[in-house]
């Protein structure tokens, strides 16, 4: 089971193999869904419409994207910006279910509230999330740009992105885009969680020794809480993503136009002017695809993870005590 339960039998996981846990779920389940991320970015930063009825800018569709970046980049751009956002993913995943599984056990042991219902699970999720994003901030700001790059290449390695982010525009520009971030996170996080724990519990109670394990129950509900909360959320991710490649203009030339946003307001004011209301909503077709096999893989791999290391810890002490009981 996600999050503190002090009905659970047998000892708690402790924070380094919660850690571990949160790492693995999100370094595994990145590697799986990188396309579609890289189309979601392309999607989001194209200021044209993304629709094949008025193709207008470079991409119209998930599959006439895919097709195109396939053909002009190869299939290795489908994992452009890879390793910091693995880096990303396995820093977020760590510090995202170390913070939920403290803060759930705080709520446990200092209110009166159960920490293993939906409402405690969407407010510690919100602050969990909110932690991990300021942490973990500047390596989404590197993933992004390297996924928006397209051929010639701006930066030609991780190294080389950073000293000239640095050089260029100072270190604050690893930030950017952290407002709408935050604003959106909250709640985005809050609701995965919710709706993971709800989920959960209509489709089967958790059993008695809280032992849920890595099965299908956890990759489905974790999918549903995905999409939820991701259709919900996702215009602040779409600015986010705006704002992250401001200064990167030259990069994003060929792709088709550009724009300058001078903050979060400016950025929400000129994408409803000139987009609509739909262009809040650019990329959300792949997003949605992304955010149910994202959320889903990670409360898979997670409660997997946690128990393996769960089982092996009680095989260890098995071993142990007979052991002990043999040389008496």
């Amino acid at each position: 089971m996600v999050g503190y339960d002090s009905k659970a039998q047998g000892a708690a996981p402790s924070p380094e193999e919660v850690a571990l846990a949160g790492s693995a779920a999100g370094m595994v389940t990145r590697a799986l869904i990188s396309p579609l991320d890289v189309l979601k970015i392309r999607f989001q930063l194209q200021i044209e419409p993304v629709s094949s009825q008025r193709p207008e800018g470079k991409y119209w569709g998930i599959f006439q994207a895919s097709r195109c970046i396939h053909s002009e980049e190869g299939l290795s751009a489908f994992w452009k910006g890879h390793i910091p956002a693995q880096f990303l993913s396995i820093c977020y995943g760590a510090v995202q279910f170390t913070s939920f599984e403290f803060l759930t056990e705080m709520v446990h042991k200092m209110t009166p509230y159960d920490s293993q219902t939906a409402g405690v699970h969407f407010l510690c999720g919100g602050l969990a999330a909110c932690t991990a994003t300021v942490i973990c901030q500047p390596l989404d700001t590197l993933r992004t740009r390297f996924a928006a790059q397209g051929e010639p290449k701006v930066y030609s390695n991780l190294r080389h992105a950073v000293v000239a982010m640095c050089r260029s525009e100072g270190v604050m520009t690893f930030y950017r885009g952290l407002s709408p971030t935050l604003v959106a996170v909250f709640p985005y996080a809050g609701l995965q969680f919710f709706s993971y724990n709800v989920f959960k519990k209509l489709l089967a109670p958790p059993p008695k020794n809280g032992n849920s394990g890595g099965n299908l129950r956890s990759l489905v509900c974790g999918s549903g809480a995905g999409m939820i909360s991701k259709t919900i959320t996702y215009p602040f991710d779409l600015f986010k993503k705006r704002l992250q490649v401001g200064g990167f203009e030259a990069a994003r030339i060929h792709f088709g136009q550009v724009r300058s946003y001078r903050g979060l307001l400016d950025c929400m004011v000129q994408i409803a002017k000139e987009e609509g209301i739909r262009g809040f909503f650019k990329g959300l077709s792949p997003s949605l695809v992304k955010a149910a096999f994202s959320t889903g893989f990670t409360f898979f791999w997670y409660e997997f993870f946690l128990n393996a290391m769960r089982n092996l810890r009680e095989s260890r002490m098995t071993d142990s005590l007979t052991k002990d009981l043999k040389e008496k």
